[in-house]
């Protein structure tokens, strides 16, 4: 199929209309290496072109709000415009990694709600409407106190909101969240710093970016977070520019969506280690990034012969 067809398809946005035309090039050059049976059908392509010019626009959305103006209200836990990812670059920019480490890790753990947006992480942050905040100074200086103050105020977080976690967290109990940011804690371990963690795995690497976040993805013991939560957590690191960080690997073994269409893309049942190489070889045409490929094939396993939008 050409991709004036891909390309003449409605949802695509004019200016997608080049990154689409660029994909479907370079998924013609991959399969003259490696066979996709997956999309040998009009359908099928074009479902898959959609979702990875989707999963694009997701994936580099941090990298393109870094560039912006960003107002000072979206730091302040107790204004509505409050998000924490804009929060953390924020504070990268005034010169508080530490803060900026912290306040992504809360972007990832709680994840935009579809109706409720931050409400958790706002509520968190900000104690429930009180004069401090729990700050990454106050949190990881004291974690036991986090605990004593977050279990007792549980229903107050539920009072008055009407959603919880975003998409990738939606099955996460909100009883654990103390448990899970004291397991946080103990991964950074202070008197450590986010960033003394961070540089001793790129040092370790030889600054090659794709080491590093493997070494730091092995070592991310967090209570809740499997692949999809590190995955996540230490990609939006590397892509907000906190550490020189990036995926070589889409991490298959431990994953569902990904690995069924991955499969389906590939027409084959293998081992997740080989899925993995396969992967880095369209990439090679394609010039998207693993982050990019994980997040198109676990949603377009779900409808393969048309194209639907999943929001977080």
């Amino acid at each position: 199929m050409g991709c004036s067809e891909v390309c003449a398809d409605a949802y695509l946005r004019p200016r997608d209309k080049a990154l689409a035309n660029r994909i479907d090039a370079g998924l013609t050059k991959a399969s003259k290496t490696r066979k996709l049976p997956g999309i040998r059908i009009a359908a099928a392509r074009r479902a898959f072109i959609e979702q990875l010019v989707e999963s694009w626009r997701r994936v580099s959305f941090p990298t393109v709000i870094e560039t912006r103006s960003i107002s000072p209200k979206r730091a302040l836990p107790h204004d509505d415009m409050f998000d924490p990812l804009r929060a953390a670059i924020l504070q990268r920019r005034a010169g508080d990694v530490e803060e900026a480490f912290w306040l992504v890790f809360l972007f990832v753990h709680f994840g935009p709600h579809a109706k409720s947006k931050w409400h958790y992480a706002r509520q968190l942050y900000g104690r429930l409407g009180g004069t401090q905040t729990w700050d990454w100074a106050a949190v990881s200086s004291n974690p036991a106190a986090f605990r004593a103050w977050f279990d007792p105020n549980l229903q107050a977080f539920q009072t008055g909101q009407t959603g919880g976690f975003g998409n990738h967290r939606k099955y996460e109990p909100l009883e654990r969240t103390g448990r899970v940011i004291e397991s946080y804690v103990g991964w950074i371990n202070p008197p450590r710093t986010h960033k003394e963690l961070f540089d001793d795995a790129v040092n370790a690497a030889n600054g090659d970016a794709r080491e590093a976040f493997d070494l730091l993805y092995r070592s991310m013991d967090v209570l809740s977070f499997g692949r999809t939560g590190k995955f996540d957590y230490l990609t939006t690191v590397g892509r907000i520019g906190l550490s020189p960080i990036e995926p070589g690997s889409t991490y298959m073994s431990g994953a569902t969506g990904p690995k069924a269409g991955a499969r389906m893309l590939f027409g084959t049942k293998d081992v997740a280690a080989l899925l993995d190489s396969y992967l880095l070889e369209v990439d090679g045409e394609l010039g998207l990034g693993m982050h990019v490929l994980e997040d198109a094939l676990c949603n377009w396993q779900k409808s393969p012969a048309e194209f639907r939008p999943y929001r977080s």
